[in-house]
């Protein structure tokens, strides 16, 4: 069966979580001796060297995601692959839509990479909100497989198709936690973490992180404790986080350093780490910073932060968009904080490759 070939599909390899996931499954994948194609809509991103040597990079040359479909089904119908798996419902239309089209039996799985209700919701577009929808349900139900990347999402996904229980599956997001704990231990030359308690957050700079609830948290909780915030990420929302900080006057406290490929020297350094968002699908980067042993505040947005944090085991959670909340939850973390770090890493533990990667096998039937 290994010598039968993979395909993994999306539409590029720009910084996000669902594509740092395949690029995990991808290395897990071949790991176990499987042929894997990563068949990219565009070649692109910063992600792109961070591809495994023995993962072949198809690229379909495709100006959009929409643009891929003659070249995902000519490449179907040359290449011949076993299964197919593709993620974010953009890519995951296509996908189907080309196995249909190319009349080649190949089992398709498709992952749904966040709570998908809420992502539409938060569509740019008046046409993408409202034909998205109508797609997802009358494409999704040709999959063989989806995959829900938490039970929130599992859940938002049957109400907004009406999709039998059964053709959906729950599989968390496989953590490379060898990878992390290595670029932890790079050299982090940022004097903040050596002279004060640090607040890190990280992620896109898009309305969905929230990263405005985070800073009037912060502002909140520089009375009562001399810490700094750090933010990494780069989107949109730069300038308005930008002038947020100057109206609190907190220019000498954050800092938004931008994009990096290596957060974990980050997390590793922090004093606590924050998801603020709005919604997620999994929430990977609490996985990642409880493996490094960083405490964590998170929002209790659907989906994903209370099934890792099991309804604030290994972690506050606050209400969605509550400076007040929020600052308080770090405040408390960051002075009683009695949390056990072997156990928290422990947690982490469960979402780890050699957990996660032999389901995966299994649904796309690769054992």
């Amino acid at each position: 069966m290994k010598d039968k070939k993979l395909a993994l599909f999306l539409p590029s390899l720009h910084a996000g979580g669902a594509e740092r996931v395949m690029l995990n499954l991808a290395k897990g994948f071949s790991e176990k001796g499987i042929k894997v194609d990563l068949v990219l809509a565009k070649a692109e991103g910063p992600l792109l060297s961070y591809v495994p040597k023995n993962v072949r990079i198809v690229d379909l040359k495709a100006k959009r995601t929409l643009y891929s479909l003659h070249g995902l089904i000519q490449y179907i119908k040359t290449e011949r692959p076993k299964a197919l798996l593709s993620t974010m419902y953009h890519a995951n239309i296509i996908a189907i839509w080309a196995k249909i089209l190319a009349r080649i039996p190949l089992r398709l799985v498709i992952r749904e990479d966040n709570t998908t209700s809420l992502c539409i919701r938060s569509e740019e577009s008046l046409r993408g909100r409202w034909i998205i929808p109508i797609l997802i349900k009358g494409f999704y139900r040709y999959a063989d497989v989806i995959i829900a990347v938490s039970q929130g999402v599992a859940e938002d996904l049957k109400k907004l198709t009406y999709i039998l229980q059964d053709k959906i599956r729950v599989i968390y997001n496989p953590i490379d936690l060898s990878k992390i704990f290595m670029l932890a231990d790079e050299h982090l030359d940022y004097p903040w973490f050596n002279d004060y308690p640090v607040i890190l957050g990280a992620g896109r700079l898009v309305p969905q992180k929230d990263f405005e609830t985070l800073i009037k948290a912060f502002a909140i909780v520089k009375r009562t404790l001399p810490a700094k915030l750090v933010i990494l990420g780069e989107g949109k929302e730069r300038e308005k986080l930008e002038q947020l900080i100057k109206d609190l006057k907190l220019e000498g406290d954050v800092s938004l350093p931008g994009f990096t490929n290596n957060p974990y020297k980050y997390m590793k350094k922090s004093s606590i780490f924050v998801l603020s968002s709005r919604f997620e699908g999994f929430g990977n980067v609490l996985v990642e910073a409880m493996a490094l042993g960083t405490p964590v505040v998170s929002t209790d947005c659907p989906s994903g932060p209370a099934e890792i944090l099991e309804g604030g085991k290994w972690g506050r959670l606050v209400p969605v968009g509550d400076p007040m909340a929020l600052a308080e939850a770090i405040i408390q973390t960051l002075k009683y904080n009695s949390l056990d770090i072997k156990a928290l890493q422990k947690r982490a533990m469960d979402f780890s490759m050699d957990r996660i990667i032999p389901t995966y096998l299994e649904v796309l039937e690769y054992v």
